[in-house]
């Protein structure tokens, strides 16, 4: 069976986000994968040691850090190699990340100013994905996804 991974959050049924919120995927191709045992939930944050509520991070060039300048590359890397190392153990054929997150963000995350301003790049757990040849999907773009799935 083809499996996927995502961010927990995502999957839903756990508190992982940093402000303690639910962000569960509803979408009809979501839910049929999640029916299908095809998921495989990670938590770059979570797996890293940082707990939940956990103070609002981003990325800053190679480092994430809080909004009170706390640096938390050191967690976010430790995440992103488990995040890494469970897609490789399960071969998953793609990944369906949270967008905008210092961990899950593919297309554009928040710029480290703390304003609620996004700019282009990529969380440190996609980084590490694409860099292990892991082709990578947001929420919002579900339906490519499932085109790509069935080009599998």
């Amino acid at each position: 069976m083809k499996k996927i991974l995502v961010s927990a959050c995502l999957y839903g049924g756990e508190i992982v986000r940093y402000d303690g919120g639910d962000t569960a995927c509803t979408h009809p191709i979501f839910l049929k994968w999640k029916e299908e045992g095809r998921l495989i939930k990670v938590c770059p944050e979570v797996f890293g040691g940082l707990p939940t509520p956990r103070p609002d991070s981003q990325r800053v060039g190679d480092k994430v850090m809080t909004g009170a300048g706390k640096d938390v590359t050191a967690e976010y890397t430790k995440g992103a190699n488990e995040a890494a190392r469970l897609a490789e153990e399960n071969a998953v054929v793609f990944a369906v990340m949270k967008a905008h997150s210092p961990s899950c963000g593919s297309q554009m995350i928040y710029d480290g100013t703390f304003t609620d301003t996004l700019k282009p790049g990529q969380g440190m757990a996609v980084e590490k994905l694409r860099n292990a040849g892991v082709k990578i999907f947001n929420e919002d773009q579900l339906e490519e996804a499932l085109a790509y799935f069935e080009s599998l």
